[in-house]
């Protein structure tokens, strides 16, 4: 069980592909980007080199999947999905995904790209378990990781500390007999057996 295979997913609104050199301009103004930073709590600091390095180097870890997301239309780049910390053991590993800035919010962007990604890890991979966290104050992601099925278990009090103001985090997680279940869309409801099967 491992990401050596690096494969490329295609959606309506959005085109993942193997993270490499080529997106490392994208991955430069998502890490500079202020929301994005405050959304994923980076406080670390980030040089041009160092991410185009990253991004360099991203195909020779078979225990991680970094995939950069692109618009489908046009072929920009406009994040990163990643699953990381991969835990062969237990068949389970992290999830992470951030978008270069508010230019790009509110488009489905994230909703596609996390659901094509849980399907190849659970489908084809056989994880058991995917998880993450997500800040309190980070209300579009929370609705995002719920309508593509994580659950919520727990919360990490005062995880991030931000302009001099703490914050939860809080742990959500989706396992392979959930998304069995609803494939990434727990809000809609099966269709109803014959109606007439119910009357006695």
């Amino acid at each position: 069980m491992t990401f050596s295979d690096k494969p490329t997913f295609t959606g309506k609104r959005v085109v993942l592909r193997p993270a490499g050199p080529e997106h490392a301009d994208g991955l430069w103004e998502l890490v500079r980007d202020p929301e994005t930073r405050r959304l994923t709590g980076s406080h670390g600091e980030f040089n041009e080199q160092a991410t185009k390095l990253w991004y360099a180097t991203r195909a020779e870890h078979d225990d991680r999947l970094d995939l950069a997301i692109c618009d489908a239309a046009d072929g920009s780049y406009v994040g990163e999905i990643v699953l990381n910390e991969l835990d062969t053991g237990n068949m389970s590993c992290n999830l992470r995904i951030a978008l270069v800035g508010p230019r790009v919010y509110g488009k489905g962007y994230g909703t596609e790209a996390t659901r094509l990604v849980l399907a190849h890890a659970f489908e084809t991979v056989g994880l058991h378990r995917i998880s993450l966290e997500v800040f309190a104050f980070n209300a579009r992601a929370h609705r995002v990781y719920e309508k593509v099925g994580f659950v919520k278990e727990g919360v990490l009090r005062d995880a991030l500390r931000w302009d001099g103001e703490w914050h939860d985090a809080i742990v959500m997680s989706v396992l392979a007999s959930d998304w069995n279940t609803h494939h990434g869309h727990p809000q809609v409801r099966p269709a109803r057996e014959d109606i007439s099967a119910e009357k006695h």
